[in-house]
């Protein structure tokens, strides 16, 4: 067995991947006493090891906070903070452009819970006041939206919401705590799928719970635990090595995806891109006074066309992968059918869209890229 001394001799730039199901102490007193001792250190492998712990501080100070609580993705990250404090009679607020799993839960199972579940016009600020009532215990935010990319004023719902003692969280994984920070505007839980940028490279999944209220981490930790959402510490290793270069991917990226964004602008067969970062989105005054950063992920309406033209279009992608993912070095495409925008409730289209992930290949291969894939679209609209 290595002593403390060989092990203080020894440095590295690397985190330690630490494993363990069982925490072994030295007296039975320090077993009984564990949690009072050590209401932030560890009782079972479920909570983490030290190199969750490691992992948790990092993101913590990256999103300005006082605590992290990590689940093993970003919709366990999401369920998980749901979970700790929403009950059976509670009302809560959902943005109808959340993440699709948060809509799913809430409205089939926790509606099935008696709990009072409502969604949102996405596009919403201090007007959400309308919709609190005596019961509302959370509101659930995302901001852009998924896949449309609606823009919320965060700083006005906060507001309201403590103005009624309402919790608020946010998923904040589109801006990362380098474009935004929901913390600092007042949110309650900024959530972050570690799977996208955090991480970086397509290769781990991986949620975090910001926040800075003890008594909120105290109920998360909980949560947690009884939840069984634990996180490998190969998976922790992974997510604190691709935040070594999240700052120069998030730039990278973005710089790339504002030049696609208004290549695709100016095309003739796209309609629409949805975009905050663009000055002609409905959303771009509230990017523009709140978020430092451009985000990787968009999305655009082509000319209306048949399905064969969509299947051209991504049939003829060379750099673009098919996949509904994003965040990573390697870019993405992903379709979603125009029944599935119909079907939600304040949609903003009734149009199929096409959601774009900008990796690393650089923003010239790219624009060549769509343009042929865009020109294989157009020639299957003219046989038509």
């Amino acid at each position: 067995m290595s002593t403390n001394k060989e092990q203080q001799a020894f440095g590295s730039l690397s985190p330690a991947v630490m494993r363990a199901s069982t925490v072994v102490f030295d007296s039975l007193d320090d077993f009984v006493q564990r949690k009072k001792r050590q209401p932030d250190g560890f009782s079972y492998g479920v909570t983490g090891t030290p190199t969750a712990r490691l992992l948790e501080r990092r993101i913590a100070e990256l999103e300005g906070g006082q605590h992290c609580v990590i689940a093993p993705s970003g919709a366990a990250a999401l369920m998980t903070a749901v979970m700790g404090f929403v009950r059976g009679g509670d009302h809560m607020l959902v943005s109808a452009a959340c993440y699709g799993t948060l809509k799913t839960f809430a409205e089939k199972w926790l509606a099935r819970m008696n709990v009072d579940v409502e969604l949102y016009q996405p596009a919403i600020g201090a007007e959400i006041e309308a919709l609190i009532k005596p019961n509302t215990r959370m509101i659930c935010m995302e901001s852009p939206g998924t896949v449309t990319m609606e823009m919320q004023d965060i700083p006005a719902i906060a507001r309201v919401a403590r103005k009624h003692g309402v919790l608020t969280m946010l998923d904040n994984t589109w801006a990362s705590p380098l474009g935004f920070k929901p913390l600092e505007h007042g949110v309650d839980f900024s959530i972050e799928a570690a799977t996208k940028f955090f991480s970086g490279h397509s290769d781990v999944l991986m949620g975090s719970i910001a926040m800075n209220s003890h008594a909120h981490y105290d109920v998360l930790r909980e949560t947690q635990s009884i939840l069984g959402q634990q996180v490998s510490p190969e998976d922790c290793f992974l997510v604190l090595r691709g935040m070594e270069t999240l700052a120069l991917r998030v730039h990278a990226q973005g710089e790339s995806t504002l030049e696609v964004a208004r290549f695709l602008e100016q095309h003739a067969l796209v309609e629409r891109v949805m975009y905050p970062p663009l000055e002609s989105d409905p959303g771009h005054a509230i990017w523009e006074r709140d978020f430092k950063t451009n985000g990787c992920l968009f999305s655009l309406i082509l000319k209306p066309g048949p399905e064969r033209a969509f299947h051209a279009f991504f049939d003829s992608l060379q750099h673009f992968v098919i996949g509904a993912s994003w965040g990573g070095v390697h870019s993405l495409a992903a379709y979603y059918p125009a029944a599935l925008q119909a079907n939600r409730p304040f949609p903003a289209t009734d149009q199929p869209v096409v959601r774009l992930s900008i990796g690393l290949e650089g923003a010239d291969a790219l624009q060549a890229d769509l343009a042929q894939a865009l020109a294989a679209y157009g020639k299957a609209l003219s046989s038509n």
